[in-house]
């Protein structure tokens, strides 16, 4: 089997990331299958220690920081992650590095006889298999592990981690989780699990009252950042993490990812690593220190050049385009600033540009190439009857050429609204500037 053929294969089963309109029930995802496969194979991801995490926002930047953190003590890490930016291989990272394509090919040849005999297994699930066998393969201590989508039905949701950590949340895939922060809180403390502690982001109160009674069903401590962890921010990226209860722990850190939303992000990592160390892991703070200013997270507010600026921003729900406006103007000064924007179709578009337009002189709207994209015709009369003006301009990397051919030396210009056009633009931004290309899957 050739790596393009392992990737055929997994994507032949029934992909949601890449459908729309599907229900999200218990029906359709079936944790039984996940358990059967992981059973026939050996039971992987029961070979090692892990943390779990969920939320709306942030929880691929949690993710990072805390691997970062973990590999820093010198454990060997897993990190499992989606979706991915240019290819398959980032969503399965071991010791720092994505997986080779050998890996892949291996895993998937190692899974497929078992696949067979399991009606009804989806991609994600095949991901997730793959990743946890990859993981005990290669001899993995610790793993941190992102759901996919909501949690408590979620093909991750197999493992029992040391700490379950649930990130910032808000509304998003509302068809499929709910249109309240309670239904969503909801499938997110799903992934709970009895009398493990389970660290949680500041919550609006609607949501913090489901996780808090979740966890007290559950018999599981919850530590909630902004009560038991605070953060003080002093300027230029350096943040105090500080514990509360007992008093006894203090972290002074410069971060490296930019963006308003990053210091909690990393107190609630620092919190989880906290929680994990009393569960038996061992881990100083200074690898604590050492892994969040040495994380890297691309295609979050990553600035790709300078003059113009040029930064690209997978925000896909509106509170995170919120928080992408709010750290634009914080952040950066410019003369005119160009938004490129795309979204998928099942995100809540209107409420994303009423955060986004205002700050921009240009707007062109543009498509990625993932089936869920909206049609940029579509977005153009969202923006019309919001009282803007734009233009369509096709395929991706076209639209990128034109912002950049446009801008002027102190313009700014911002790509936005999907991670699938985030990626987009960063191979279009490596062929326009004669930069190497990220390593892109043959499908």
């Amino acid at each position: 089997m050739s790596y393009k053929e392992a990737l055929e294969f997994i994507y032949s089963f029934t992909d949601y990331e890449k459908l729309k309109g599907y229900r999200y029930s218990s029906e359709e995802f079936d944790l039984s299958r996940m358990e059967k496969l992981l059973d026939l194979a050996g039971n992987p991801h029961t070979s090692f220690l892990s943390l779990h995490v969920a939320g709306t926002k942030g929880k691929g930047s949690t993710c990072a920081m805390m691997e970062s953190a973990l590999r820093a003590q010198s454990y060997k890490t897993g990190l499992y992650t989606s979706p991915h930016l240019h290819t398959f291989r980032e969503r399965i990272r071991i010791a720092g590095e994505m997986v080779s394509e050998e890996d892949v090919v291996y895993g998937i040849e190692e899974l497929r006889p078992l696949i067979e005999n399991i009606p009804g297994l989806t991609t994600f699930e095949i991901m997730t298999a793959l990743a946890f066998l990859l993981f005990a393969h290669k001899g993995v201590e610790v793993a941190v592990v992102e759901v996919g989508l909501g949690g408590r039905l979620d093909a991750t949701n197999v493992i029992t981690p040391l700490v379950s950590v649930i990130t910032s949340l808000s509304y998003d895939h509302t068809q499929l989780l709910g249109n309240t922060l309670a239904s969503i809180a909801q499938e997110k403390a799903g992934i709970i699990k009895k009398g493990v502690p389970v660290v949680s982001a500041p919550q609006q109160e609607e949501a913090l009252e489901v996780i808090e009674a979740t966890a007290k069903l559950r018999g599981s401590p919850l530590v909630l950042v902004g009560r038991d962890w605070i953060w003080e921010e002093e300027g230029n990226q350096i943040l105090t993490i500080r514990r509360l209860n007992p008093p006894d722990f203090s972290l002074r850190v410069r971060l490296p990812l930019l963006g308003i939303h990053q210091p909690i992000n990393a107190a609630v990592a620092v919190a989880a690593l906290d929680a994990a160390s009393e569960r038996g892991l061992k881990l100083s703070v200074e690898a604590m220190r050492e892994g969040l200013e040495k994380v890297e997270w691309p295609g979050r507010l990553e600035i790709l050049q300078r003059s113009p600026l040029f930064i690209v921003d997978g925000a896909h729900n509106v509170e995170s385009a919120r928080c992408l406006a709010y750290s634009i103007k914080k952040l950066f000064s410019w003369n005119r600033l160009i938004l490129v924007f795309g979204a998928s179709s099942d995100k809540d578009i209107p409420g994303m540009l009423k955060e986004l337009l205002p700050l921009a002189d240009e707007i062109i709207l543009t498509r990625a190439r993932n089936p869920r994209a909206a049609s940029p015709e579509d977005i153009l009369g969202e923006v019309q009857t919001l009282g803007f003006k734009g233009r369509v301009v096709e395929p991706a990397i076209k639209a990128v050429e034109e912002a950049l051919k446009e801008a002027q030396e102190k313009d700014l210009v911002c790509v936005t609204g999907s991670l699938f056009l985030v990626a987009e633009a960063r191979e279009a931004w490596a062929t326009l500037s004669g930069k190497p290309l990220p390593p892109v899957d043959p499908i």
